[in-house]
């Protein structure tokens, strides 16, 4: 990996100093985003209610000049261990980006493409993740390098090679993870992602894991609808432990910067193998803007676990975010 970093680097570093354009003026933006919310169990059987900062995004981006832009992201969240309640900062993003004409280049602790794309046209990442990242079908970040051309207005295509493990953990296997994608725009505002992507386990006794997704959306200025469909082979490397699922989800822009969002997913595994935490989830709220950089949504929340014996559950929340 460091050979790969450093052939990039240097790559984009020559390139750039072939360059025969005029000079830009470097420039930079902070980074902020916070998600908070109020949420609370509706009924005797869920009682879990209370404030949550839920997660924080603090950066820099500096653009240099020449297409060439750096950025760094510190997440700040919970963690994944049910049994530590102390706040744990992470550095999600330190990445050098190059753009030229149709191309795209990036390396370091890079944004992942597994997911980004359908995470982007949801639009309520601050309400809830977009269906791959709720449900651990991959990261949002890694270490690694990824290019992304533009054949014509119509078709995209990208490629990424990472760690595998994500940006919370430092490299543990010997395998890396690959990913392509292509987007297409057959029509304006319809849009079209395919992905296939292979996580190598470099564990004796282990499988790889492999993703497939596909997804379908049209975005207009009043509305948006999306579709997508998820399929992850030998789950956490083991063997036949397959796991699939879809989301459906809509918006409508009502006037005054409100809008009305609606999703269903469906998560189930192979032979029910993981039947414990497969579920159907449904969500439905009310978006308020207040201004540019100030977002109010309150929902109503439904979970249907797939578990035998294992009732309902509902809840209300009030999700916050501030950003810009």
């Amino acid at each position: 990996m460091k050979f790969i970093m450093a052939g990039l680097l240097a790559s984009i570093g020559i390139a750039t100093q072939a360059q025969d354009t005029k000079t830009e003026e470097p420039k930079g933006k902070s980074i902020v985003q916070v998600f908070g919310n109020f949420h609370t169990g509706l009924g005797a059987e869920n009682d879990d209610r209370g404030f949550e900062l839920e997660r924080s995004y603090l950066g820099y981006e500096y653009k240099l000049g020449n297409g060439l832009s750096v950025k760094g992201v510190m997440d700040i969240g919970k963690s994944s261990d049910v049994s530590d309640y102390q706040r744990i900062a992470y550095i999600k993003n330190a990445m050098v980006s190059w753009e030229t004409g149709n191309l795209t280049l990036n390396g370091g602790l890079i944004s992942t493409t597994q997911f980004n794309f359908q995470e982007k046209f949801w639009g309520y990442r601050y309400i809830m993740k977009s269906f791959q990242d709720e449900y651990k079908f991959g990261s949002s970040a890694d270490l690694g390098i990824s290019a992304a051309y533009r054949f014509a207005d119509w078709i995209s295509a990208d490629a990424i090679i990472v760690n595998g493990e994500g940006y919370k953990k430092i490299q543990k296997n010997e395998g890396l993870n690959y990913g392509l994608g292509v987007t297409l725009t057959p029509v304006k505002g319809f849009q079209i992602r395919l992905y296939g992507g292979l996580n190598e386990c470099g564990e004796e006794g282990k499988r790889d894991t492999g993703n497939l997704a596909a997804f379908a959306g049209y975005k207009h200025e009043k509305f948006t609808i999306g579709a997508e469909y998820n399929y992850m082979m030998n789950a956490s490397y083991n063997e036949d432990a397959d796991q699939s699922g879809y989301s459906i989800f809509a918006s409508v822009n009502l006037p005054k910067e409100i809008s009305l969002y609606v999703r269903f997913d469906d998560l189930y595994s192979k032979n029910d193998w993981n039947k414990v935490k497969d579920e159907s989830a449904a969500i439905l709220g009310i978006q308020f803007k207040l201004g540019e950089y100030v977002k109010i949504a309150p929902d109503f929340r439904m979970a249907m676990p797939k578990a035998d014996g294992v009732k309902n559950s509902y809840s209300a929340c009030i999700n916050c975010y501030f950003g810009f």
